[in-house]
């Protein structure tokens, strides 16, 4: 898996729980990577944001 399919995922679902809990958007979207090993090879992607809800 490339890191943009990591992150197109990532951010799948955040708005899939964003929308379980009656949200229909997501605010302050934040994407972290960490790296898990030493040489780089294992890198976590952490994607945090705000679920609200946004009216006509």
């Amino acid at each position: 898996m490339t890191q943009r399919d990591t992150r197109r995922t990532a951010l799948y679902e955040l708005k899939r729980e964003a929308y379980e809990v009656g949200a229909n958007a997501v605010v302050g979207v934040d994407l972290d990577y960490v790296e898990l090993s030493g040489a780089g090879s294992m890198v976590m992607l952490v994607a945090s944001g705000t679920a609200v809800i946004i009216e006509d």
